[in-house]
């Protein structure tokens, strides 16, 4: 019977708690995981790569992040749940090396514990998929119950909000193994459901059969070089997306990621997603978007011009630009006139498109007010 270290190609070492077994391997930065070469996430700016980890710790360099995932007890976390392997990855000179840390039992935990704390600290950032709700607050926790500080410097890319920003609005879900086929160009086979690692780890602590783990390495192997062409990926079409054969609703995406930091950036994106033709509702939301920002800025010939444009390309009545443009002859241009004809026209067309009643409420009250100011007649 075969053991994990033979399985894996692992070895065992010595840590300052203790002994566990790591699996390492390297990589030459040419090798591609799904269409992108590891390399990719070396081209990422640093200024990109502070945008998507929207924290304040200083620029962090693409050689100076960590790549991390964990395979744990169980999915709920808590102090009960342990991370019997976590994957580890990071560039080393002309290669990119992939360790994984493994408990065979779990008493092997401080050394786990001891080695990771030494690996972090080598790093200004770590970059992980759903590790802000999961992988970072669980290794917290091991980390306190070890008596050990987690190491505060560490900036944090989550790529998994980044990916809803992008894909949330045209793909089934935001998993990682859904991202890999629709985006990154990899087809994973015979994965294991991560559903089903916990009790794979226990079944080994049982008999200490080796072979069930087997399919959990390569699963944690995968996940953490999906992290790597990820990166390259989303920080790629951040800073250049010119060669990418970009989705309106990826465009759409790349804006708002932007729009908090660089306004015109954004802008430009969303612009973008408007010429290649972003389809219905995703076009109405965007014109009103870019309406109330030119509105904000007192641009209002634009903001017009966008709130006009989202009520020629609704398929359905929507109260939201009329309201706007409505509002604006009232409150901007002090012409009650203009507001009432355009409450009057909206509440018809409300009417004959059978909209919400709340909307046709809205609008009946609003034509009400300003008949009663200006004294034009209700037609």
């Amino acid at each position: 019977m075969l053991s994990v270290a033979e399985l894996v190609g692992g070895r065992e070492e010595v840590t300052s708690h203790g002994r566990l077994l790591v699996a390492r391997r390297e990589y030459q930065l040419h090798v591609r995981h799904g269409e992108l070469p590891l390399r990719s996430a070396l081209e990422a700016p640093p200024d990109v790569l502070k945008l998507l980890s929207r924290q304040p710790q200083p620029e962090p360099a693409p050689r100076r992040l960590l790549y991390l995932d964990t395979e744990t007890t169980g999915l709920a976390g808590g102090t009960g749940t342990y991370a019997f392997l976590v994957g580890a990855g990071f560039f080393d000179g002309d290669r990119f090396v992939l360790a994984q840390y493994f408990m065979r039992d779990l008493d092997e935990e401080p050394a786990l514990i001891s080695a990771m704390a030494a690996l972090l600290a080598d790093f200004d950032g770590v970059v992980t998929y759903n590790g802000r709700g999961f992988d970072l607050p669980l290794l917290e926790t091991r980390f306190v119950l070890s008596r050990r500080p987690w190491p505060q410097h560490l900036s944090h890319l989550d790529l998994l909000p980044p990916a809803r920003r992008l894909w949330s609005s045209r793909l089934p879900d935001c998993r990682l193994g859904t991202i890999e086929a629709r985006v990154l160009g990899l087809e994973r086979v015979d994965d294991v459901p991560g559903a089903l690692i916990p009790s794979l780890y226990f079944h080994y602590l049982r008999s200490r059969r080796a072979e069930a783990l087997q399919p959990v390495f390569e699963h944690n192997r995968l996940d953490v070089l999906s992290l790597v062409t990820l990166t390259g990926w989303v920080a790629r079409a951040l800073a250049d997306p010119e060669g990418l054969d970009l989705t309106p609703e990826e465009y759409v995406g790349l804006g708002r990621l932007w729009e908090g930091a660089d306004e015109e950036r954004g802008a430009q994106f969303y612009h973008e997603a408007l010429r290649q033709g972003l389809p219905s509702p995703h076009r109405e939301r965007l014109l009103l978007r870019l309406g109330r920002r030119a509105k904000r800025e007192g641009r209002w010939p634009e903001a017009l011009a966008f709130w006009n444009e989202a009520i020629a390309s609704a398929s359905g009545f929507d109260l939201r630009p009329w309201e706007e443009i409505a509002k604006y002859h009232e409150h901007w241009r002090r012409d009650l006139a203009a507001a009432h004809g355009v409450a009057a026209r909206a509440l018809a067309l409300a009417e004959a498109e059978g909209a919400q009643e709340a909307a046709q409420a809205s609008l009946a009250h609003r034509l009400s007010r300003l008949t009663r100011r200006s004294g034009l007649a209700i037609r």
